[in-house]
Parts: structure tokens; sequence; C-alpha cells
């Protein structure tokens, strides 16, 4: 085969090279402390390149697509954008065919390169640690980027963890794969890059390294993935810091603090209504999108499909579109919360399960993290609405809003620990660690065994016999 050789020839430079930086056995990660540091900064250098490429990219297309064309601006987080309000839709007509069309090319983009690159890219990083961590293309990652930009720049619901955590877990992944990194330390490989990925574009390393462990089971953490998780979240996060800054992304807010226990009964409740949204959110978002795909049409095509339908209800409910997180910050203003119509504060959280199950569970290419902390915030604030003027509730409405983002999504993600840190890393505020831990265990009790993320694993016991049977199935397969 033509070039063969060739590649070949540099898959065994490369393996020289890891050689000398990847533990040979599972158990050698304690003994070879050293070579996972260096490893873990690679793979740090490759997260946070991939995340300025992939934010770069979805900033020029919202500008282009969403606002350019479509003439609606999306209000902004303090950290992306100054917390500007956003403005009207100027050609209301246009919003449609703008959400539409990019989800179409996005789609067909797909479903001729890389299939693997549809949905929501967290997932499909977990399935690849449990199963084949070192098999990804590396041609997804390239079509996760476009494809992610397409859908969420112009209008489509999603998140931008997923794309990140994929698209540097498929670097990573292709990389142990031609270096024939051992199948442990692959999982342990693609695990950090996974978190490197979500820790470099939510500004949240500790969180992000914390998500990398928690994701892979729904009751259970991967400690051996811990410590690369660090390193490399760390080094992503400086890497995509050092072109985009350091500021969190709802700005430093040091001024809101917990200071009644009574206050405990409504974060109580909140955590509660937020069980109730995040339940509804994985349900409608696997069932809905099940019967999507039964829609008689071809696979590259049903996302705009989607799409058309998302501009139209992002009409009605503007924060249906894109990321969401500008609406987030303006619900964290009481005088706004106060003023806006209470209809609209209640429609945001089901406009937002709605529209990211039309995005994403159509097959279009985004993350399912960054709205379900969307609604989960605009749940909290619209319980703060409701018992506004009570005994023990705030005068603002961030802390329900920050509790409520905690509670939902750590319920369905099964990863509180992460959630609760990464949540407090993007407002600079830990003193509602308390009420959060109060609201997050009775969301986990609603939520139950539901779960946002369907390649998880029980837990590490699952983990090893499926492991050992794969170990088995290796060897037992005929040689030559």
């Amino acid at each position: 085969m033509p070039g063969g050789p060739r590649r070949r020839r540099r898959g065994a430079r490369l393996r020289a090279v890891l050689r000398l930086l990847v533990p040979r056995r599972p158990k050698a990660l304690r003994d070879s402390l050293t070579r996972w540091l260096f490893f873990g900064v690679i793979i740090g250098l490759i997260a946070g390149a991939g995340a300025i490429v992939f934010y770069w990219c979805l900033g020029h297309a919202t500008g282009w697509l969403l606002v350019g064309v479509g003439g609606y601006q999306p209000p902004t987080t303090v950290g992306e954008g100054g917390g500007l309000p956003g403005g009207g839709f100027t050609r209301p007509w246009a919003i449609p065919l703008v959400t539409c069309g990019g989800a179409l090319a996005a789609g067909l983009l797909v479903a001729a390169v890389a299939p693997e690159a549809k949905g929501h890219g967290t997932d499909a990083a977990i399935l690849a640690v449990h199963h084949e961590p070192a098999s990804l293309r590396g041609r997804v990652a390239a079509v996760k980027v476009v494809a992610s930009s397409l859908v969420i720049g112009s209008g489509g619901s999603g998140g931008r963890e997923g794309p990140t955590a994929q698209i540097s877990a498929t670097v990573v992944s292709m990389i142990c794969g031609r270096a024939r990194v051992p199948r442990p330390d692959a999982r342990i490989a693609v695990s950090a890059g996974m978190a490197a990925g979500i820790g470099a574009i939510f500004r949240a390393p500790l969180g992000g390294a914390l998500l990398g462990a928690e994701l892979l089971y729904r009751d259970d953490l991967e400690a051996d993935a811990i410590m690369p998780s660090l390193v490399s979240s760390i080094t992503a996060y400086a890497v995509f810091g050092a072109v985009y800054g350091f500021h969190p992304i709802f700005g430093t807010m040091s001024s809101i603090t917990f200071s009644h226990p009574g206050a405990l009964v409504w974060f109580a409740a909140l955590g509660a209504a937020a069980g109730v949204a995040g339940r509804a959110y994985a349900g409608l978002f696997h069932g809905g999108g099940a019967l999507l795909r039964r829609i008689p049409v071809p696979a590259g095509v049903l996302p705009g499909l989607g799409g058309l339908a998302v501009g139209l209800l992002g009409l009605v409910v503007p924060a249906a579109l894109g990321t969401g997180y500008g609406w987030v910050q303006l619900e964290m203003d009481a005088d706004w919360v106060m003023a806006a119509p209470l209809w609209l504060i209640l429609a945001i959280p089901p406009a937002k399960i709605v529209s990211t199950t039309l995005s994403i569970g159509s097959g279009g290419s985004g993350g399912v993290f960054g709205p379900g902390m969307v609604i989960g915030g605009c749940a909290g604030a619209a319980v703060w609405r409701l018992l506004a003027g009570l005994p023990w509730v705030s005068a603002s409405p961030a802390p329900y809003v920050i509790v409520g983002m905690i509670a939902c999504f750590g319920s369905i993600a099964h990863a509180p620990l992460g959630v609760m840190l990464m949540v407090a890393e993007m407002t600079g505020n830990l003193s509602l660690l308390a009420p959060a831990m109060i609201a997050v265990a009775v969301a986990t009790l609603v939520a139950g065994d539901r779960s946002i993320y369907v390649n998880q694993l029980e837990d590490r016991l699952e983990a090893r016999a499926l492991y050992a049977e794969q170990a088995g199935a290796v060897d037992r397969a005929p040689r030559g």
C-alpha cells in the first residue's frame, strides 16, 4: 500500500517517544508518577489546543449565522461578552431558516464523513473508554469541530463541553492507537483527555478533572484517572486561558453567601424541582430522540428538521436557542427576573429540554452538559420567583440559579462532586456548597437511576468484569 512503510515508521517513532512517558501496566500508575505527569501535560496541551480551535470556530459561526444572517444577538455572560442582555429579533423569518440550514449542513457532513461525530460527544468518549479506548478515528475530531459549530452557531440548542471532550479524547485515542499503548493505560489517557477538554472550555480545571473520573460510572468513580486528569485539566486550562482569559464564565460572585440555616428548607425544595427537571430532561431526550429517529428520512436530513422546529420554538422562547448561558446570567439579576413575564420564567426550562432534544436527539452535534445546567439554573430562578418574599429567601435569585445548576445536572450525570466544584469555579463562589449538598441529595433521590449518559457503567466492579471479558476475547482471537 502506498505510504504504508512511511506510516509504520512514523508510528514506530511515536511509540518510541511515548514508551518513555506511558506506564506499561495498570499498577504502574503509582510507580511511574513522573511518566504520568509528563503524559498528563501532553494530553492537556492537546485538549487546550482543541478547546481554543473549537471556541474560535463556534464564536465565528455564531457571529456569521445567528447574529449576521438571523439578526438575533443572544445575551452573553460576564466572562464571555461582558454580560450584555442581547436584543430582539430583527429578522424573525430568518431564524428558522438559519437553524434548519446549519443543522442540515452539519447532518449531511457527519453522515458522509464521520457518523461517530453525531450526538453529544461526552457519551461517545465514555463509550470509547469502556470498549475501544485506542480506536477513535482522527477525522472525527475535525468533523466534530465543524458540525458542532454549525449546529450551535446557527442557534441549535447544545453545549460546548461535549464536542470539546470528544475532540480531545479522539486525538488522545488516536495517539494511543498509533503508539500501541496498552488498553488499561489508554483508558486512563482518554479519560484524562475528556476531563481536560471539559475543564478548559468551562474554565473549571478542578471540576473538570473530577468529572473525568465520575462520568464513567453511575455509582462510582475511577480513582486511577484522578491524578492524570488533574494534570491534564490544569494544563488545558492554562493553554485555553492564555488565549481567552481566566475570568470565570459567570463572573466572580463573591458577594453571594449562605447566611441562615432556615434557607435549607427552600434549597431542599429547589432540589426536588431540579430533580424533576433533570428526570424530565433525561427521559425526553432519550425517548424523544428515539421517536425522532423513527421518522422515515435520511439520517443526514433529520437534524435539519430538528433545527427547523428549534427555530420556530426560539421565536416564542428565545432562550431555547444556542447554548443559553447568557440567559442564566440574566436570571441571576433580581430586577430582570421580577420584570419578566411569569410565563416566560416558567417556560424556559421545558423549552430548553425540548429544543435540546430536537437539536441533539435528532442527530445534531453538540453537548448535553451545558443545556442541563441552563435547565437547572433557570428552574432555580423560577423557584425563587415563586418563593420571593417568604422568610429566609434571599433578595437575589443568584443562589437559587447556582444551586439549581448543580442539583439538576449533578443528579442525572451522577457526578455531584465534579458538577458542584465546576459551578463553584464558573461563578467564583464556594459559599453555597452547603445548600448545594442538600439540593443535590434531594435531586438525586428524585432522579433515581435516570442518567443522561447511556454509556455509563454501574460501577468499577461491572467495569472490571467487562474488561476481563474483553481481555479474554483478545486472547482467544486467532493470530496472524
